[in-house]
Parts: structure tokens; C-alpha cells; sequence
């Protein structure tokens, strides 16, 4: 069995089978999502709005949760897309504004050129530059820390679980 998820505000209409990721299909047209901790719904990189159909999603898993509790853009009807299975007709999906980049080389390209589009934090969703203003080395320099941060922190947890 297939369902159709609606993909805004870029407008899309995917189609997913049963049981299977909302990253599926904001990977498969053309999202690029960061996905650091590898769709294990630790790094937040996938955070999406559910604006319709919350009821046809399977229900949030205390990793998720935990993970949802530290992004401050948040909200009530926030999921994380590699988390999020669908069940169902009728889903609707807010992608965050903004841009998200998946290889730190893609950024490093962009240094001196205005955005497009905002670039926002690969994490915490904050605006980093808006949208026709400058990208600048600090900038970059904040995400690859970022990026640091965030991949120390997957590989502690993973030894501590491996530990337990």
C-alpha cells in the first residue's frame, strides 16, 4: 500500500509506502538534509512541521522526543522526518525555511556569495544569513564547529550504548 505526504512549501506531492520514512521522500526530491547521525533521530538535521495528518504518522519514540526537546524552533506538531513513518493519506509536511547543506564542501563554495535563500543552522534551525546578504569564513567556520560538536556527541552516545 502507497500514501501520498504533500511536501510544503516547495509544493511536491510524494507518494511512500507503507511504514516508510518522511525522509524518503524529502530525500528524493531534491532536500538536501544533513543527516549526520544517520536517520537515528539523535541530530535533529531532519526536523520538519506535520501541518495536516499528525494522526496518520506513527507516534513519536522516546529518542525523538528527547532529540525534539533540545531544538529550539520546536514546536508542538515538530517531528523528525527519519523518525516519522507514514501510515497514511492526507500528510503534510512543512519543510523549515531556508537551506540546508549536506557536505561542508557545498558551503565552502558559497563563501563571499549572497544566499538565495536564508541558510539556516543545520541543527538548531536558526537563521544564520538571510536571505541576499553575504556568506561569511565565520559562518562557515560555525558550522564546521557545529559539525564537530554534533558528530563528538553522536560517537559518545554511541560508546555509551555500546557500554550498557
Amino acid at each position: 500500500m502507497t500514501w501520498t505526504v504533500r511536501l510544503e512549501p516547495i509544493g511536491v506531492t510524494a507518494t511512500l509506502a507503507d511504514g516508510q520514512p518522511l525522509i524518503e521522500a524529502l530525500v528524493d526530491h531534491g532536500l538536501h538534509v544533513l543527516q549526520e547521525c544517520g536517520r537515528r533521530g539523535m541530530c535533529a538535521t531532519c526536523h520538519v512541521y506535520i501541518e495536516q495528518g499528525m494522526a496518520q504518522l506513527s507516534p513519536k519514540n522516546r529518542r525523538e522526543e528527547r532529540t525534539l526537546a533540545v531544538v529550539t524552533t520546536a514546536q508542538p506538531h515538530s517531528r523528525l522526518a527519519c523518525q516519522t513513518k507514514v501510515l497514511g493519506n492526507g500528510v503534510v509536511v512543512r519543510v523549515p525555511q531556508g537551506m540546508y547543506l549536506d557536505v561542508m564542501e557545498d558551503i565552502e563554495a558559497l563563501i563571499g556569495r549572497r544566499t538565495e535563500q536564508d541558510l539556516v543552522h543545520p541543527i538548531t534551525g536558526e537563521v544564520l544569513v538571510e536571505t541576499g546578504k553575504l556568506i561569511t569564513r565565520s559562518i562557515v567556520d560555525q558550522l564546521r564547529a557545529t559539525r564537530i560538536q554534533v558528530s563528538e556527541y553522536l560517537r559518545q552516545t554511541r560508546e555509551a550504548s555500546f557500554s550498557d
